[in-house]
């Protein structure tokens, strides 16, 4: 895993005031180099020796911080650059002749040069020591600020982790003469796909599955809204259809800028099933997409009108309850899993499990819930028309 410089976190800002500090410190050795030579080196390469001395102290700290435990790679380069430029000025501009002896002249140009060497090693260190002190501020603030910023999150995600619990049952309850098989992948840690399983009192279940328009806290906050009306609704009410019309009169009240795909199924113990469908993907029958009237999502418009279907599963007959990530599933070259793809594999038996795995293993993309429902062989569905006749007929 390749690891990520430390300069990548760090401003701009404060990366450039730290080298101008390293560099102001630094500096000061060319003016400390000038009084051990008793101001001897000629101008031009007095004011080299500083800036050479400055830049190379740059160029060791940035390889440092770049390259951590293998700064050795360019400080071995840099320290030989370094004596050869200074060798190579101290050959092409020698220092002038040490006088036999100090006339009032030569007195007064040595402290007039060690006074500029003074001054110069002054504001040097007072500019690098400032400079350090600007950095160290506005990182420990900003070190504050990104924990306040992680508590925050910490916090945030520990709320999203029990509204995943509500999306999410963690067990199912019984649905008597059916066989329920229920898969739910985010491609987050919380997702905008939700499913229910809800017993009536009329002893028939209700099997719910949507999935709310975005994504992270703001859509979780919103399914838990969901899941919060629906057992105020499925209360008095247990038609599919009255229930979509129902969630959608109280999300469009509610003005929250988003919409909700959603499908209500109602599974009778004898085998009939009515569903009713919002702008969700269609459900699949035995293999083959189940036919449904066009419809809005929730959340959509208030007038919008929810029909209801209806039929009876036989025995061993397959009803699968999909989201779009799974048919969306998109791999690195950019195809998608398609609904050719889904509708082959739901042909050849495929559970709920290997139909997520599957989108997941070609290139998750979104959210992925998949649910089988499935008559029992040898249930009183027998009795019911068959869901291969049911097809036909709705088509």
């Amino acid at each position: 895993m390749q690891r990520i410089s430390p300069w990548e976190n760090v401003p701009r800002r404060n990366i450039l005031i730290f080298l101008l500090a390293v560099f102001c410190v630094f500096a000061s050795l060319g003016f400390v180099t000038d009084i051990t030579d008793m101001g001897r080196q000629p101008p031009l390469r007095f004011a080299a020796s500083v800036l050479i001395s400055g830049l190379f102290a740059v160029g060791y700290a940035a390889s440092g911080i770049r390259l951590r435990k293998k700064f050795w790679i360019a400080l071995v380069p840099l320290f030989a650059g370094q004596f050869f430029v200074t060798g190579l000025l101290a050959n092409r501009m020698p220092d002038a002749p040490q006088p036999a002896q100090y006339g009032h002249a030569e007195t007064e140009r040595l402290q007039q040069r060690l006074f500029i060497d003074g001054v110069g090693v002054i504001v040097c260190v007072v500019l690098g020591y400032i400079g350090f002190l600007t950095v160290s501020i506005s990182e420990g603030r900003r070190h504050a600020r990104l924990q306040g910023e992680k508590a925050a999150l910490e916090g945030e995600m520990v709320a999203a982790r029990e509204i995943q619990r509500v999306m999410v049952p963690e067990g199912q309850p019984p649905t008597p003469g059916f066989e329920l098989e229920c898969v739910y992948r985010p491609a987050a840690q919380v997702g905008g796909d939700f499913f229910q399983v809800i017993p009536l009192k009329s002893g028939c279940s209700l099997v719910i599955i949507g999935d709310v328009s975005g994504k992270g806290l703001s859509a979780a906050m919103i399914v838990s809204m969901m899941v919060g009306m629906l057992g105020t609704i499925t209360g008095f009410t247990e038609e599919p259809a009255a229930i979509l019309s129902e969630l959608n009169r109280r999300l469009c009240a509610r003005a929250h800028g988003g919409f909700v795909t959603c499908e209500v199924v109602r599974l009778d113990p004898h085998g009939p099933v009515t569903f009713a469908n919002a702008g969700h993907l269609p459900p699949y029958l035995n293999g083959k997409e189940f036919p449904m009237p066009g419809s809005l999502p929730l959340g959509v418009s208030s007038a919008s009108a929810y029909e209801q279907s209806g039929f009876a599963l036989g025995a061993g007959d397959r009803l699968f309850l999909l989201t779009d990530g799974i048919v969306e599933a998109q791999n690195q070259e950019g195809q998608l899993l398609g609904f050719a793809k889904v509708e082959a594999l739901l042909q050849e038996g495929a559970t709920a499990r290997a139909l997520a795995e599957t989108a997941e293993r070609h290139g998750q993309a979104d959210d992925i819930t998949a649910i089988r429902i499935e008559r029992g062989i040898g249930s009183a569905a027998e009795a019911g028309q068959s869901a291969a006749a049911a097809l036909p007929a709705a088509s």
